[in-house]
């Protein structure tokens, strides 16, 4: 792999979806690209370092520089974590779980790079969306992912029904994330506001030990006892 050509390249390397072994999860090609990687972008740098160190423990950290991408970065601050790449060296951009540029800030940095004409290499890793939706039985060839619904009870049930009436005349499933310490509200909410025949999957803990993924009927999951509380956990809705 060649990270000093004349203009470097945007690496995007998937992390793991939870504490587990990283090569259980991830190829080998991320090992190798990280140890020809010096220059990150990352949503928190002791975590990135941490994650590093597991995949290349022999590394050196000390040679590791770090630029922040969260709800603090300043956005005219972003395009300069691209210098490095219009100088020849390239840089990898870290996800805090799964895929960067997915549900991930990520995606303001990829903007830039194609506009700079950086070319960006995307890396395998663990998506819990699709591997939820490829799970789930549900529409494969027509799919929204819809991210975060309204906090506010009110409008998420009516997000709820819009994207429930949406499933059922275009036939497309509709995928969405919450923040885990809010999974328990958002079940009971889709409980009582969705058809009982409209299908659920709910995928948690992906890739780890103790993953569930199981689609039933909401009139099923109302017989069902689920603990979701500060679970990672993934969403599907599909209506017939």
């Amino acid at each position: 792999m060649n990270t000093t050509s004349p203009q470097g390249i945007l690496y995007m390397i998937p992390t793991m979806l939870g504490d587990t072994a990283p090569l259980e999860v991830l190829p080998l090609s991320i090992k190798q690209t990280i140890e020809n990687i010096d220059f990150y972008i990352a949503e928190n740098e002791k975590t990135a370092r941490r994650f590093i160190k597991r995949i290349s423990p022999s590394k050196s950290q000390p040679s590791l520089h770090f630029q922040l991408l969260n709800k603090y970065t300043d956005p005219l601050e972003i395009p300069s974590f691209l210098d490095p790449c219009l100088e020849g060296t390239s840089v990898g951009l870290l996800s805090e779980a799964g895929c960067p540029g997915i549900a991930d800030p990520g995606a303001d940095v990829v903007k830039i790079a194609h506009e700079k004409g950086i070319q960006v290499v995307p890396l395998v890793g663990p998506s819990s969306i699709l591997l939820a939706l490829m799970a789930s039985g549900m529409n494969g060839q027509s799919f929204a992912f819809n991210g975060y619904l309204p906090i506010d009870g009110a409008e998420r049930g009516k997000a709820l029904k819009k994207f429930e009436k949406l499933s059922k005349d275009i036939q497309q499933s509709q995928v969405f994330i919450e923040t885990p310490y809010r999974n328990d509200k958002l079940f009971q909410e889709m409980l009582k506001k969705l058809h009982p025949e409209t299908r659920l999957c709910i995928g948690i803990d992906i890739t780890l030990p103790t993953e569930y993924i199981v689609t039933k009927t909401i009139q099923e999951w109302k017989k069902t006892s689920l603990d979701l509380q500060k679970r990672p956990a993934v969403f599907i809705i599909h209506s017939f």
